[in-house]
């Protein structure tokens, strides 16, 4: 029977505004000395909040613990489009916002909810023949790409203050919502952009559960091994699984 280690798991971080998710794979892996780590889904760099990290062994079930739905709460800015559908881009239009109200958009914004075709942004990890869009982009070159099969369960602004509206939006695996943002923002006339982003839940993991990231400067090897999710519980096998 193969035999597990405290440090085969999973590692909820809160992550902050700045690093990449890769930075803080990476930060892990050096101040513990751990080879293998990983994440489960990516967070743009501005964007904050879940971020699922797996260690050790865990690491090959990354896939499995990424095609979790995600729950996430953001800000929109109306009358400004970017290239990059949010607020690290260059602004590409800009348009006078029309009187909205909170009812108004909350009518255009169930009109997303459900199954439905979106077009990953050009700024973005999809990959075509193996080349991640992002790199294309840098190099000012944008293709065509193939609409993807998302589910919106839920979407609704919470409150809206000219020229910004608040939002919580629960969906599956795979949606972008820096996308979802721009679309919206078509409909209605104006155009959008992402203004602020932070991950909420990932499957069952929940950000209330996460250790900010400033604190594992502090931690020492057993008390990181306090805070990672055995590999058992991931897979079910243990009882009290997640």
């Amino acid at each position: 029977m193969e035999t597990f280690n405290a440090l085969d798991g999973a590692l909820l971080i809160d992550k902050p505004a700045g690093p990449t998710s890769h930075d803080i794979v990476d930060f892990i892996r050096r101040h513990f000395h751990i080879e293998k780590a990983g994440h489960c889904g990516s967070l743009d760099p501005n964007a904050t909040g879940l971020l699922v990290i797996v260690l050790g062994r865990a690491t090959r079930l990354s896939e499995k613990l990424m095609s979790g739905d995600k729950i996430y709460e953001g800000s929109m800015r109306f009358g400004e489009t970017t290239n990059t559908y949010d607020a690290a881009g260059e602004l590409v239009a800009s348009l006078p916002v029309p009187p909205l109200t909170l009812e108004e958009l909350n009518q255009t914004a169930a009109t997303f909810q459900g199954d439905q075709m979106q077009i990953p942004p050009m700024v973005s990890a999809v990959k075509v023949k193996g080349v991640p869009l992002y790199k294309l982009a840098r190099q000012g070159i944008e293709i065509e790409r193939k609409p993807r099969l998302i589910r919106i369960y839920s979407f609704r602004f919470t409150s809206y203050e000219e020229p910004t509206g608040c939002f919580r939006v629960a969906c599956t695996k795979g949606a972008y919502v820096r996308a979802l943002a721009n679309d919206i923002g078509q409909k209605i006339g104006c155009g959008a952009h992402l203004a602020t982003l932070r991950r909420l839940g990932s499957g069952d993991f929940n950000v209330a559960d996460a250790a900010p990231l400033e604190a594992l400067n502090k931690w020492s090897d057993a008390e990181l091994a306090k805070r990672v999710i055995p590999y058992l519980k991931l897979t079910g096998r243990e009882a009290g699984a997640v």
